[in-house]
C-alpha cells in the first residue's frame, strides 16, 4: 500500500484530459485558472523535486544576503553613532567607507559562487518546462516519467542555457562596475554600460522563450536563440509585465524588509514560498502565455501543427458530429 502511495505521488496518475469537450475553456484565461486549480497540488510536488537542483543556489543566496543585511546595518550603527557625537565624521566616513568595500566584495563573492550553481538547474528545468507546458495545455505528463525523459533529451541546450545565465548577473555587475568608475572621467563610458544591462536584461526574457522552444520543437541553438530574441522584442510589453508578475514575492519581501524591517522574517517566508510552490508557480505561469504566443507565431505557419491545445475549438463540435455519424452507421449495419 506504501509503496502504491509513493509512486502515485512521484509518477502521477494516468488518465484522461481534465475537460470533456462539451465544457473546454473558451479563453486561455479561463484555461489558465482552471488548469492552475487542477494541477495545483502536483506543483507542489514537482516543485519540491525541483527545488533538489536549486538547494546549492539557494544555500548562497541566502549567505548572501544574510552577510549584505549584516553590512548594512553595521554602516547604520556607523551613522548613529556619528550622529550622537560617539564617532567624529573622518573616523565615520573611514569606517562606512570599509563597510562599503566589504559589501562589494560580499556582492562579487556571491555572484561568483552563484554562477556554478545555476549552471547546474538547466537540463532539470527543461524538463520542469516540457511538465508544466503540457499541463498548462490540459495535455497528461508524469511528474517523475516525463520529467526524467525531457531532462535527458534536453540537457546540452539546457546546460548550455544555464552556464549563460548564470553568468549573466555576474557580467552585469562587473561591467556596471567598471564603467560606471570608467564614466566618472569620461562619459562615453556610460555607452557600453548600458548596453551589457540591457544584453542582461534582454538574456532575462529571453528565458520566457527558450526552454519551451527547446522542449517544443527540434531546433539548432542558433535558432532556439533567434527565436527567443525575436519573440522577445515582438512582446516586450507583455513579457515586462510577466517578469515583474514573477518577481511580485520577492519584491514585496523587500519592501516589508525595507519599510518594516522585517528582513529576517520576510526572507524565511519567500524561501518557504520558493521551496514550495514559487519556481514551478512562476514557470507555469509563463508557459501558459508562451503556448498562446507559439500558436500564433509558429504553429500557425507549420503544416499539420496542432494550435488552441485545451481550449474549446468548432472542430470539436466537427469531430463529436463525425463520431455520432460513425456509430449510427455501425448501429444500421448491426
Amino acid at each position: 500500500m506504501f509503496g502504491k502511495m509513493m509512486n502515485r505521488y512521484y509518477y502521477g496518475k494516468s488518465g484522461k484530459g481534465d475537460f470533456h469537450k462539451e465544457d473546454l475553456p473558451e479563453t486561455r484565461w479561463q484555461l489558465f485558472w482552471e488548469m492552475l486549480r487542477v494541477r495545483f497540488s502536483a506543483l507542489t510536488r514537482l516543485n519540491l523535486m525541483y527545488m533538489v537542483v536549486w538547494i546549492p543556489a539557494l544555500i548562497v543566496i541566502g549567505r548572501g544576503v544574510m552577510l549584505c543585511f549584516n553590512g548594512l546595518n553595521a554602516m547604520m550603527e556607523a551613522e548613529n553613532q556619528l550622529t550622537a557625537g560617539l564617532l567624529t565624521q573622518e573616523a565615520a566616513v573611514e569606517q562606512i567607507q570599509t563597510l562599503r568595500s566589504l559589501l562589494e566584495g560580499v556582492v562579487m563573492q556571491t555572484l561568483l559562487y552563484l554562477f556554478p550553481c545555476i549552471a547546474i538547474t538547466g537540463p532539470v528545468t527543461a524538463g520542469v518546462t516540457y511538465v508544466t507546458r503540457n499541463w498548462a495545455r490540459d495535455e497528461h505528463a508524469f511528474i517523475w516519467g516525463d520529467l526524467k525523459d525531457a531532462t535527458k533529451s534536453n540537457w546540452k541546450y539546457g546546460l548550455l542555457t544555464s552556464v549563460i545565465t548564470g553568468f549573466m548577473p555576474l557580467m552585469m555587475y562587473l561591467s556596471n562596475y567598471y564603467y560606471g568608475q570608467m564614466a566618472q572621467n569620461q562619459v562615453l563610458f556610460m555607452v557600453p554600460q548600458v548596453l551589457c544591462l540591457m544584453l542582461g536584461c534582454i538574456w532575462f526574457l529571453m528565458l520566457f522563450y527558450m526552454y519551451p522552444l527547446m522542449v517544443t520543437y527540434t531546433l539548432k541553438y542558433k535558432d532556439v536563440l533567434r527565436n527567443a530574441l525575436l519573440l522577445s522584442i515582438a512582446k516586450l510589453p507583455m513579457n515586462v509585465l510577466l517578469r515583474v508578475i514573477t518577481l511580485v514575492p520577492a519584491l514585496i519581501a523587500a519592501a516589508v524588509s525595507f519599510f518594516f524591517g522585517y528582513a529576517i522574517h520576510a526572507a524565511l517566508i519567500l524561501g518557504l514560498y520558493y521551496v514550495v510552490l514559487g519556481y514551478t508557480l512562476s514557470r507555469f505561469i509563463s508557459v501558459s502565455y508562451v503556448n498562446g504566443v507559439f500558436d500564433k507565431y509558429i504553429n500557425t505557419k507549420i503544416e499539420g501543427a496542432q494550435v488552441n491545445r485545451g481550449l474549446y475549438t468548432e472542430d470539436d463540435d466537427d469531430e463529436d458530429l463525425d463520431e455520432q455519424e460513425e456509430i449510427e452507421a455501425e448501429s444500421e449495419e448491426a
